[in-house]
């Protein structure tokens, strides 16, 4: 075991037992015979473990501890002190002393404890230096693991962009209707306080709304005229079809909610659980809204996009019907234009 020790003490034969004593077992010494030397030493010095007289001339062994603490806080200190003097061996160790050391001494006594003292500090420091390099590694890994979640996350919003692409090129649609109703969404749901995070999940929804119609023929989905009794039956399912495929992926379970409740209406006459009022997730009630901007704003082939204010006379007249009347007065709040620059399109 191999350690750089100061030993401070007025008295020049304890310093230099203790200096052959620690020497002949490899340990390198300093000797100072005042505080003011030990500080000299403590500056120009690397040093393991400090041993102080408690009692010199001048500034006390006391003072230079507190300074060794303050310039090199990772050096050990062991007290040298009378029996008689135990009151301020004791406080020396509420001041960061690590132990202390009574005289007169027995100098394999000394010996040990030093070894015992540099072996703890040993293990101290080398617990340090891991939790620096493991905290440092997990700063690191933390970095990679955003790194790798976000390409994933930007993976997942280009597979969900073209897939909902090919939804509603399926149905016809002109433009992405899905991708507008997304934007309409986060749109109303932040002026209606929801917080960002909820809102990115009830924009996950929106686009995915229907998905559920992957399992809706194109028999019925792309019917030119009325659905029957049946079809209606099967399409009315597509909300729930949608719901089971997301609900189990962890990445879409949150954002499943709105799916299974954007066909349901304020009054309880919606599908396909006939729910009503604030039973319906605020999700779906935001949606709701949307969905109807969008879909009488939009061209169908058997009319042309409805202006804005026939939008806004619709939601009036449907609110507490199909609408929540609380998101109405929200809905009616935002202008004409701020629903254009979220979507890019002119209504």
């Amino acid at each position: 075991m191999k350690g750089n020790i100061l030993i401070a003490d007025d008295e020049d034969m304890i310093r230099e037992l203790i200096n052959i004593t620690l020497s002949k077992e490899g340990f390198t010494c300093f000797q100072a015979g005042s505080a003011e030397e030990g500080l000299d030493i403590i500056n120009s010095q690397q040093l393991d473990l400090a041993l102080l007289d408690i009692m010199m001339p001048g500034r006390s062994g006391i003072d230079l501890l507190k300074d060794i603490k303050q310039v090199t806080p990772d050096t050990t200190v062991l007290m040298i002190t009378a029996m008689n003097d135990m009151d301020t061996a004791l406080s020396c160790i509420h001041n960061g002393a690590e132990d202390y050391i009574t005289k007169p001494f027995n100098l394999d006594r000394v010996l040990l404890t030093v070894k015992n003292t540099l072996e703890k500090r040993r293990l101290v420091m080398e617990n340090k230096e891991y939790q620096a390099n493991l905290e440092l590694k997990v700063r690191e890994q933390t970095e990679v693991i955003r790194s790798v979640m976000g390409e994933i996350n930007l993976a997942y919003e280009h597979t969900l962009a073209a897939l909902i692409r090919a939804l509603d090129a399926r149905e016809k649609e002109v433009g992405s209707h899905s991708e507008r109703v997304m934007a309409y969404t986060c749109l109303l749901a932040e002026k209606a306080g929801i917080g960002p995070e909820e809102r990115i999940i009830m924009g996950k929804g929106a686009l995915l709304h229907d998905i559920g119609k992957i399992g809706v023929s194109d028999n019925i989905l792309l019917k030119p005229g009325k659905l029957d009794d049946e079809e209606w039956k099967v399409m009315r399912q597509h909300p729930k079809i949608g719901y089971d495929i997301l609900a189990g992926i962890k990445y879409f379970t949150d954002a499943a909610e709105l799916v299974l409740f954007h066909h349901e209406r304020y009054d309880g006459a919606g599908y396909p659980h006939r729910v009503a009022g604030e039973t319906i997730p605020i999700s779906a009630r935001i949606f709701s809204l949307v969905d109807t901007l969008d879909a009488m704003t939009s061209d169908r082939p058997y009319r042309k996009a409805l202006s804005f204010q026939a939008v806004l006379d619709e939601v009036v007249r449907c609110s507490g019907q199909q609408f929540d009347p609380k998101l109405v007065d929200v809905f009616l709040s935002i202008p004409k234009e701020e629903w254009e620059k979220a979507a890019g399109k002119t209504l």
